[in-house]
């Protein structure tokens, strides 16, 4: 299996995991010239921008790892482009999840980072 496939695979495995605990899912691999957010949903009153990151081991360090604050911004960034094209104003309560699967393991952070506002 290569990479994409792998990175298919486990979004699936991490939206089945969110979905049945309580996410209701409206978007799946939001993509514009600025990156991609993986999933979008909604839980507990929030709009939820949701990373799946996974590592089949330690050897590249853990997959809670991988959300850099270069990703972070990346990821709020395409956020604000989701929000204004789907004409969500500033009053829309927001939150930044993390889903890390390590080998088998699934770990749901949730608010996992603030909003990084960027220029431009």
């Amino acid at each position: 299996m290569n990479k994409r496939q792998t990175g298919t695979e486990r979004e699936s495995q991490a939206a089945e995991y969110l979905t049945k605990h309580g996410m209701r899912i409206v978007e799946r691999n939001f993509r514009n010239r600025q990156g991609e957010i993986d999933i979008i949903g909604y839980h507990e009153n929030y709009l939820v921008f949701v990373e799946v990151k996974y590592r089949s081991g330690d050897k590249k360090g853990s997959a809670l790892a991988a959300v850099t604050p270069q990703k972070q911004r990346q990821i709020c960034k395409v956020a604000d482009y989701y929000r204004y094209q789907h004409r969500l104003g500033d009053n829309t309560c927001i939150r930044y999840d993390v889903v890390a699967i390590q080998d088998k393991e699934i770990i749901w952070i949730r608010n996992a980072f603030p909003h990084i506002y960027v220029r431009g």
